[in-house]
């Protein structure tokens, strides 16, 4: 059911005729019906952010939102004073449908950078996914269809707390990097919870989930995460429990993008372990899957554990400690680097399956971190050459 699984929150997606794909639903709406309006958000950190997420990103400022509009076909990037006046416009028209503030409605657009939208078509569209609103399962999958561009399905989640509910969406196929991944995602609850606790918890879940994948190391413009409470259910649930759970639906749908990267063929776990401390083990996971040769050796399901190597080794000796004699390297089980020597023969290593395990331990000290990433397909190269 996607947001509209929690209650209290009504969606739709229509057809606005944003999107260069004809037939395609191409934008959705989702709104809160209260009795509480509270709103978290987590935005990019790229400097050319879009002019929806200016919009988003001061609109939610004071934890409080009614509704959002998100479109594909078009990302509003890089359009200057009249992609702001856009995304205005956009939020004013839906503010007016629900009689409110054009600063409680978040704004979300995703597409081609560069471009303004067609601004007539999106006001159109925000009037009929109002008129088509509703709190069932397929109004969730509407806009659920509605916020993808490549994406090859929809990515929902749902979950049952002590009580209360939580929904949720995606869309993310392409510009997969640390910090986010050229994704809109809306959570909704029917919990009870404050703008703070929301912030709180939404915080440390997108850094344990949507800041660790990484398919192409390419830093989206638009990305945008919502996380909207009703207070429908009437309960305050167990911070520890609800924590958990947002975390949850951040990890669901985080993993959802990586298995619906363009093209990909193979999901890659990387776990760095014996790191000195958890950011070390970070940086060396996150090395390893930026590493386009080894996303290549993947393709071709080759288990070159010398491509791992070589993309920790390039590492700054401040950034990690480790002794390169002592490293070990696993792939789906098999040790074939032992100690920065050969291990195991590599031939031993079965790479058919979808998910691929690379598990590094530095043996330099106590923690781990773990990054997901993908292979690199012709099919990537053919999808980001005819992008539109």
């Amino acid at each position: 059911m996607s947001v509209t699984y929690a209650q209290g929150f009504k969606a739709a997606g229509v057809d606005a005729g944003i999107s260069a794909k004809p037939g395609k639903k191409d934008l959705a709406f989702v709104i809160n019906e209260g009795p509480l309006d509270a709103v978290a958000g987590v935005f990019t950190s790229n400097r050319f952010c879009a002019a929806p997420v200016r919009w988003s990103r001061a609109a939610v400022a004071d934890g409080h939102a009614k509704a959002v509009v998100l479109n594909s076909g078009g990302a509003n990037a890089c359009t200057g004073k009249a992609g702001y006046e856009q995304s205005h416009a956009t939020a004013q028209t839906a503010a007016e449908l629900l009689g409110v503030e054009a600063e409680s409605v978040a704004v979300c657009s995703t597409g081609l950078i560069g471009e303004l939208l067609p601004l007539e078509h999106v006001i159109a569209g925000v009037h009929a996914a109002y008129d088509a609103l509703a709190a069932g399962e397929q109004a969730g999958s509407d806009a659920s269809h509605a916020i993808m561009t490549t994406d090859t399905k929809p990515k929902t989640f749902t979950a049952q707390g002590t009580g209360y509910r939580l929904g949720g969406m995606v869309k993310g196929s392409g510009m997969i990097a640390p910090q986010l991944a050229t994704m809109l995602c809306v959570i909704t609850t029917d919990a009870v919870v404050s703008a703070g606790q929301l912030q709180a918890a939404l915080g440390v879940a997108a850094e344990y989930s949507f800041n660790r994948i990484n398919a192409d190391g390419c830093m989206s413009t638009n990305d945008t995460v919502l996380l909207m409470a009703s207070g429908a259910s009437g309960v305050e649930p167990d911070p520890d429990e609800f924590n958990d759970l947002v975390a949850q639906a951040c990890a669901s749908l985080a993993r959802q993008i990586v298995g619906d990267a363009e093209g990909a063929s193979h999901d890659v776990k990387i776990t760095v372990a014996g790191a000195h401390s958890e950011d070390e083990a970070l940086v060396c996971a996150r090395a390893v899957a930026a590493s386009n040769l080894l996303k290549c050796a993947i393709y071709g399901n080759d288990p070159n554990w010398g491509r791992v190597v070589s993309s920790l080794g390039a590492i700054p000796e401040q950034d990690a400690v480790f002794n390169a004699d002592e490293v070990d390297v696993s792939i789906n089980g098999v040790q074939v680097c032992d100690g920065g020597k050969p291990g195991r023969d590599r031939s031993e290593v079965d790479m058919t399956p979808r998910e691929i395990l690379i598990d590094i331990d530095l043996h330099a000290g106590e923690h781990q971190a773990t990054v997901w990433s993908d292979d690199l397909t012709h099919e990537y190269v053919n999808i980001n050459a005819a992008y539109e």
